[in-house]
Order: C-alpha cells, then sequence, then structure tokens
C-alpha cells in the first residue's frame, strides 16, 4: 500500500515519529525496534537511525507500505 505524508511547512520529520504518527507501529518504541532491527528501508537502503530526517522526496518501505515524503 502506498500512501503520503506531507511535511507542510515542517523541514523533517523523524523516521520513528513517522512509523508512530501514521500507525505503522503502535508504539514509539516498537517503531525504534523496527528500524534497529532492520525492518525499514530509506530510499532502497535499510536504515538503522531511529531519528533520521526524512524530507521532501524520501521514500520509506516497511514491508507492503511504502510512504512518499512531499
Amino acid at each position: 500500500m502506498t500512501q503520503y505524508f506531507d511535511l507542510n511547512d515542517q523541514e523533517f520529520i523523524p523516521l520513528n515519529m513517522l512509523l508512530k504518527y501514521l500507525q505503522l507501529a503502535e508504539t514509539g518504541g516498537e517503531a525504534n525496534l523496527l528500524i534497529s532491527n532492520g525492518h525499514v528501508k530509506v530510499n532502497n537502503a535499510v536504515e538503522t537511525q531511529k531519528r533520521k530526517k526524512l524530507r521532501t522526496g524520501d521514500t520509506v518501505v516497511m514491508g507492503k507500505n511504502t510512504v512518499i515524503i512531499r
């Protein structure tokens, strides 16, 4: 499933906050574990930085979920 996240007037959103906000993880702790365990890709590369700054144009993939930042 592909969905979009609009930054609006924000410069970025941290990766773990995005996962929690979009309910791809139930809690911040679960989001951190998913990231640490290599289940999340940013721009086609496994990302292990929990607070990776996502900016316009970035793509996040976790399982069957794809999020495009705009």
